[in-house]
């Protein structure tokens, strides 16, 4: 039984714990039960803890800490046996507590874990100030770790700041960049716009001045038939004096023969003065220049490679970018499932904007790529390689109908190349004057470099 400091029996064991036992100091009460439980005998055991006489220290206090833990409680003389076995491996902390005057420098749950297995005099008091102590540096440590957090939020705060300021001044100079490069297009637009107009007007004087000789030239014509009809009279005229004349010269007229050589004379110099009378232009319309064809340097995207090279074949693509003002519009899931189907889609759309960047930068074409919003789980955040402009559909709007609407934006007469292997987007496009290539072309295109 467990002594007081006089020799007598501890007045300790009439205190009762009014509050449960501190989860630290529980767990050093097991610990102290589990290195004691080696050297009790199996009989000197309770019976719900024979079962774990055999167990490693480890696995006894994981699998039989509660039944431990109760055992010590409720079981007087196994509480007995284990503080014998205590004061064997830690004396100096029992006198101690014995004394009543616990070790200063010693850890208040070693010391509340002892009290509680000796239960000397004041022994609750042991415990509870461990409790507090311990719930103390709990709260020391959630506050310093609280502050270490804080510190670390602002940290990432600041940095996260920073990189937003520095991301807004790329931006910023970005847009400016855009804002002036729109602004020198629009000039050249609007130059472009005058000369048309100046183009047109030119146009419209030339057909008037083309009207205009061509009315005249129906009058000479008409001038000139009715010449020609009374020309014709004269030379049948002609050729019968002339038939008189052989007739006569057989007959050996000789004064016949001059005048029929005078009345000829007299007809061409007339068919010579009607010439220089009428003094018809030169012809300037060519019999070959009134077939419709396609003339060298008035070329459209449906012209290009119509019957010398295959549809499949990249140098296509090549003719269709070198149009002045071309612009590749691309199908972007449509060629990267085309490609390589079997990489995540943000993969895909790194290396599909890759491949169009390098292309942008050698042919100097406009591309613009389109990507369907509905394949999104949340908003994409990347920064557009130089020289493509990267799109995604809204809501409710797909891709396809995107690729049309890019189309119809653009003016009549300008090179627009679509890249996808969708049918209907091919046919949609063509409709509205783009060119259609097939997604592999342009895939094969990438591997040729």
């Amino acid at each position: 039984m467990v002594q007081s400091a006089g020799g007598e029996p501890g007045d300790g064991a009439a205190e009762v714990l009014d509050r449960p036992l501190p989860e630290g100091v529980r767990k050093r009460v097991v610990q102290i039960v589990s290195d004691g439980f080696g050297g009790l005998t199996v009989a000197e055991l309770p019976a719900q803890l024979r079962q774990y006489a055999r167990f490693a220290p480890n696995r006894r206090t994981k699998f039989a800490g509660n039944a431990m833990a109760v055992a010590v409680e409720t079981d007087a003389l196994f509480r007995q046996r284990i503080g014998e076995r205590l004061r064997d491996t830690q004396p100096e902390l029992a006198g101690a507590l014995d004394a009543g005057s616990p070790p200063p420098a010693a850890d208040p749950l070693d010391v509340a874990a002892a009290a509680y297995v000796l239960r000397p005099v004041g022994w609750v008091k042991l415990v509870t100030a461990a409790g507090e102590e311990a719930q103390r540096a709990d709260a020391e440590r959630a506050d310093e770790e609280s502050r270490a957090e804080v510190e670390r939020l602002r940290e990432e705060l600041d940095r996260a700041r920073l990189q937003a300021r520095t991301e807004t001044d790329r931006l910023r100079a970005e847009l400016e960049a855009v804002r002036k490069e729109a602004e020198s297009l629009h000039r050249k637009l609007r130059a472009a716009l005058s000369d048309v107009k100046r183009g047109e007007a030119a146009m419209r004087k030339v057909q008037s001045e083309i009207e205009t000789v061509r009315a005249e030239g129906q009058t000479q014509v008409s001038a000139a038939e009715s010449e020609t009809r009374r020309l014709k009279a004269r030379l049948g005229e002609t050729e019968a004096a002339l038939e008189a004349a052989r007739r006569a010269a057989r007959e050996g007229r000789s004064v016949e023969d001059m005048r029929v050589r005078l009345l000829l004379d007299t007809v061409l110099d007339a068919a010579q003065g009607l010439r220089r009378e009428l003094a018809l232009p030169p012809v300037s319309v060519r019999p070959a220049e009134t077939v419709d064809a396609v003339e060298p340097g008035r070329m459209t995207p449906k012209d290009i490679a119509a019957r010398a090279l295959s549809e499949h074949d990249p140098a296509i693509l090549d003719q269709l970018l070198a149009l002045p003002q071309a612009h590749l519009v691309v199908d972007g899931y449509n060629v990267t499932k085309t490609g390589y189907p079997q990489m995540p889609l943000e993969k895909q759309r790194l290396r599909l904007l890759g491949q169009l960047s390098q292309l942008a930068a050698q042919t100097g074409a406009e591309v613009t790529c389109v990507f369907d919003g509905a394949e999104l789980a949340a908003p994409v955040l990347l920064a557009p390689p130089r020289g493509v402009r990267v799109l995604f559909s809204k809501p409710g709007v797909t891709a396809d109908e995107l690729i049309r609407q890019l189309v119809r934006a653009e003016p009549p007469g300008r090179p627009v190349i679509v890249a996808s292997t969708d049918r209907e987007v091919a046919d949609g496009v063509a409709r509205a004057g783009a060119r259609p290539v097939a997604s592999a072309v342009l895939l094969k295109r990438f591997t040729r470099g």
